[in-house]
């Protein structure tokens, strides 16, 4: 059985693919690398892909698929995969080769140890298109380092920081008990993926080191804001997802477990929130109204949470002047961090 099964979905991908999986390979016998070939048309991805299952036999599977969308690609890499771990990267990222060595090198000390890890954390680092200084997201502040920890033994989160998919490595076994199932042809579900699991974690492990490169800034990618804008009914699917579930097992949930899961699920309502605002016609702005009200019959917990936070505050002005002063601050945040 392998350590770690990382799973790459591509989708005509043949541009960056090289890049992301050598840097993959870096971490030899231990890694299965599942490369998912969600249908790809338009290039010569399909070919790349088997030219590295064939050279590297042992480590790279492909699987070829009809077009199911990001979901439905990492979906098949946790139906697929046999390692003790798993992992999504993204096939125009790449992980640093030193950071991946070193953290399989902890993962095999904790798979000897006395107890399992559910998740295990790292740092990711914006490599933004243009930008010489990268952004790196680090949670110092909240979670213990290098050594397992609980959900009682961590500090909440700031309203700057959230978990995001490029930040977890997760046993698999925690994302087959969760029952995760990312919906089909939907994009933004990586905000699914690194909340739904979460309810079935119990043991943590963060190391404060930058492994996993986001790259963003090209025209085309899903995290442009204006392709964000454009795909917005995706993003409020998403979003009433996660709403639903937090609904369903919110109750089940207790302590730090559920006010991380809250701030999680907070930190999706506001991006929403602002994509609303930032399109800012009146239907998007009922939109946004049927949002908040969803959320606040569902969730009443995490929504008293946020509705009275500053942030809360900031999501639901009431006049056009408030909309800019919030918008305002959004571009300044990301102006600092430079999510997108």
């Amino acid at each position: 059985m392998k350590l770690l099964t990382v799973t790459v979905p591509c989708y005509n991908s043949e541009s960056y693919m090289d890049k992301c999986l050598e840097s993959l390979l870096a971490g030899g016998d231990n890694v299965e690398i599942i490369i998912v070939d969600d249908g790809s048309t338009k290039d010569r991805t399909p070919e790349i892909a088997d030219e590295y299952a064939a050279k590297y036999p042992n480590i790279v599977k492909v699987i070829h698929q009809e077009n199911k969308g990001h979901g439905g690609a990492v979906n098949t890499g946790i139906e697929n995969a046999t390692g003790l771990y798993f992992k999504v990267v993204d096939s125009d990222d790449w992980v640093d080769e030193g950071a991946f060595l070193r953290i399989l090198k902890t993962l095999e000390n904790i798979v000897k140890g006395p107890e399992n890890v559910d998740v295990f954390i790292a740092n990711h680092v914006y490599e933004k298109v243009g930008k010489k200084k990268k952004k790196v997201m680090r949670f110092v502040k909240s979670f213990p380092q290098d050594k397992i920890f609980k959900w009682e033994d961590m500090d909440p989160l700031d309203a700057a920081h959230y978990v995001l998919m490029h930040d977890v490595i997760y046993r698999t076994e925690i994302l087959r008990e969760s029952k995760l199932r990312l919906p089909e042809h939907t994009f933004y579900v990586d905000n699914i993926y690194a909340f739904v699991p979460f309810s079935k974690v119990k043991t943590l492990y963060y190391t404060n080191e930058n492994l996993y490169r986001y790259y963003i800034g090209r025209g085309d990618q899903s995290v442009n804001e204006q392709i964000m804008m454009s795909r917005i009914d995706q993003q409020i699917n998403v979003n009433n997802i996660m709403i639903d579930y937090m609904s369903e097992f919110g109750s089940r949930l207790r302590g730090k477990k559920k006010k991380f899961m809250a701030h999680e699920l907070s930190i999706i309502m506001v991006v929403t929130s602002v994509l609303l605002m930032r399109i800012g016609n009146d239907e998007a702005l009922q939109k946004k109204k049927e949002l908040w009200k969803r959320f606040k019959e569902k969730c009443p917990y995490t929504y008293k949470k946020l509705r009275y936070s500053f942030l809360g505050q900031a999501m639901l002005p009431t006049t056009k002047m408030g909309r800019k002063l919030t918008l305002l601050g959004y571009k300044i945040c990301n102006k600092i961090y430079g999510f997108n």
